[in-house]
């Protein structure tokens, strides 16, 4: 059996084990959240470094991206990154862009829904440029976040250029942060405070990280499409409750829930038996279709 742990700096409550098959192997993938403790998830890792096949690294990404072309490593992932010394350890970014550009033009062609000119709220982009430029080739009148869902300032980005050119600006600062300064970690992510409500209600699709959206929830949300990574039962039945017409998720539902894209990758880098610097985007497209990964579309 090859064994996946996603260790997350977020909230224990959203813990969750599954066994699955992946092209003829057995897999146990595990998530393990440390409520915000950076020092609790080093510890984890070295504890089983050598002893599973391969981590996660969730909750934090490991760089920041400025562009294409530049990159910033997050200063409070290091410590994660140098506790792995024999496991190969991802964040899930080379994935995340396959797959959240995959998902959009999957709404588009397959659930139906018409993405040229639909208003869409894009909660952060700076870690999803592969989902902004999907949304922006298929004609959404796109709104970003950035600004608002990581500094609390209610200033909306609305050009990929502008976007582009203030984060070769702030990234260098950003990313010597606290990481807990500019995204919700451990208890912080249970706790919802409705807040810049006239950015969802304007939308008719709302996408991106779940923590983020979850963030600042408004009550009634009747009507809108959510395009996100993880979410587990009780976030569904949130949305629910919400009014929330369709939910669909860019990785797949596993038993319950759907993981984020650091597990996903993470089961690829296992299943292939290769180095995550082995692996090229076309090999995590072919290993996805051979596995038979797709989106979770919900109606709710």
């Amino acid at each position: 059996m090859k064994r996946v742990v996603s260790v997350s700096l977020g909230s224990s409550s959203r813990d969750h084990k599954v066994e699955l098959d992946v092209l003829g192997q057995h897999f146990l993938v595990e998530r393990i959240g440390t409520n915000g403790s950076i020092e609790k998830a080093v510890e984890i890792i070295r504890e089983l470094d050598g002893k599973v096949d391969a981590f996660g690294m969730g909750g934090i990404d490991i760089y920041l991206h400025g562009s294409e072309n530049a990159k910033y490593m997050i200063r409070s992932s290091k410590p994660l990154v140098h506790a792995a010394v024999k496991t190969p350890i991802v964040d899930g970014s080379e994935l995340k862009n396959v797959l959240e550009r995959r998902v959009v033009y999957f709404v588009d062609e397959q659930c139906d829904i018409k993405i040229r000119n639909k208003k869409v709220l894009l909660v952060s982009a700076i870690d999803r440029f592969g989902m902004a430029e999907a949304f922006d080739e298929l004609g959404a009148k796109l709104v970003m976040g950035d600004l608002i869902f990581s500094l609390g300032i209610p200033i909306p980005i609305t050009s990929l250029k502008l976007l582009r050119a203030a984060a070769v600006v702030l990234m260098p600062v950003l990313c010597q942060l606290p990481f807990s300064w500019l995204y919700p970690v451990g208890g912080n992510q249970d706790q919802i405070t409705p807040k810049h409500g006239r950015f969802y209600q304007r939308a008719d699709i709302i996408a991106g990280d779940f923590i983020y959206i979850r963030k600042y929830l408004p009550d009634n949300l009747p009507g809108k499409i959510i395009i996100t990574n993880t979410v587990t039962p009780k976030d569904v039945e949130l949305l629910r409750e919400r009014g929330v017409k369709m939910l669909v998720t860019s990785t797949p539902d596993l038993q319950g829930r759907s993981f984020g894209t650091n597990v996903i990758e993470a089961i690829l880098v296992a299943a292939s038996g290769k180095r995550p610097e082995q692996l090229t985007k076309q090999d995590y497209l072919k290993l996805l279709d051979d596995i038979g990964f797709k989106p979770r579309v919900e109606n709710l």
